[in-house]
């Protein structure tokens, strides 16, 4: 018996399958990009709510063990209104005490910035740099003619950095007020959000919430002990060099630490400068020199200590997240970007390693 013939493949089909995959990919990618776009855009116009869900979130992640603590002991309304209280009493008194170490200090620290400018521009002068003499009073000088010919310009710019302001404090007092809920019930709010979703979908879910919060919280009291570690170094090291303004610039290193890898060294940076202005050339170098010892501690002692087992992502996507999310969304983005790209991989993660779960047919 003859064997049929094989039908000849139409010329359409007749497609690499190598191709057909890459096309299967990008139409996908396409998709996906497009919908993540959108999904900015829409963050982006609800910027400030957005925002105080994650302060509060933050806060909550703080929170949550003192909180779990007292309430051991105490009635959980209780426990969560006195963890609030300490809390909000800590920030006070910290910001307090920055600003009256300022105003004790201004009119000394002054005249050290004046001497010192003097002192900038005589170094200036000699080797390697010989610039002209009075190259220094001469920018100060020019500064306050911009200050002087752009004054209503800068007005300007001063009121709406007050509205800003008031912005800030809005999204403040709405953070603070959904951590007490979430402190206090947030539990309860996950388990009601599950059961609103389709119970095939609920393990699913379960599982990546757990994997997501675990990650989050980690990172989020891991980066707050690392920025602690860091300010307390700068603290000491500024107080044995003499520099000024110990306590502010060590609350701005606490800040800025916050954004991993190039926070610290531009607090560093500003330190220095105040050092070279009030001590000269030689302390600030040694305070630049504090930029490569606690950049070595953070990234060899620190960082895999504190935070290697809650945030497992490679030195250099935490470099990318940094950058693209300073492109994307200023400072915001980049204090936001590593506990985003964290919690994401945590939950892709998650459910790879375990699947969905299995349904009898």
């Amino acid at each position: 018996m003859t064997p049929p013939r094989a039908r000849p493949v139409p010329s359409a089909d007749r497609v690499p399958p190598g191709l057909r995959i890459a096309a299967g990919y990008a139409w996908r990618l396409v998709v996906l990009g497009v919908a993540a776009y959108l999904a900015v855009s829409a963050l982006s116009l609800l910027a400030l709510p957005v925002i105080a869900v994650f302060v509060a979130l933050v806060i909550t992640s703080v929170l949550r063990p003192l909180v779990d603590l007292l309430a051991r002991v105490l009635p959980r309304s209780l426990a969560v209104l006195l963890a609030v209280v300490c809390a909000v009493a800590v920030v006070a008194g910290v910001l307090t005490l920055v600003g009256t170490t300022v105003a004790g200090e201004w009119s000394r620290l002054g005249a050290e910035l004046r001497g010192g400018l003097g002192r900038i521009d005589h170094w200036l002068t000699g080797a390697p740099f010989h610039l002209r003499a009075g190259t220094v009073t001469d920018l100060r000088a020019k500064l306050g003619q911009f200050v002087t010919a752009h004054r209503s310009a800068l007005l300007s710019t001063a009121l709406s950095g007050a509205g800003r302001a008031v912005e800030l404090l809005t999204g403040l007092a709405l953070a603070v007020f959904c951590s007490v809920f979430f402190l206090h019930s947030g539990d309860r709010m996950w388990r009601w959000a599950e059961h609103q979703l389709p119970a095939r979908a609920r393990p699913v879910w379960s599982r990546a919430g757990r994997a997501a919060w675990h990650t989050f919280a980690g990172y989020t009291r891991g980066v707050l002990i690392v920025a602690g570690t860091n300010a307390v170094l700068v603290g000491i090291g500024l107080a044995v060099l003499r520099v000024p303004l110990v306590l502010p610039l060590t609350v701005l290193e606490f800040v800025a630490a916050l954004v991993p890898l190039i926070g610290s060294p531009i607090a560093l940076a500003v330190a220095a400068l105040v050092a070279l202005a009030a001590r000269g050339p030689v302390v600030a170098l040694l305070v630049l020199g504090l930029i490569v010892v606690i950049g070595q501690i953070e990234g060899h002692l620190l960082h895999p200590l504190v935070l290697g087992w809650s945030v497992r992502i490679h030195p250099v996507v935490v470099a990318l997240s940094v950058t693209g999310g300073a492109v994307l969304a200023g400072v915001l983005g980049a204090v936001v970007a590593v506990p985003v790209v964290s919690v994401a991989w945590a939950v892709i993660t998650e459910l790879r390693d375990h699947g969905p779960p299995e349904h009898p047919g």
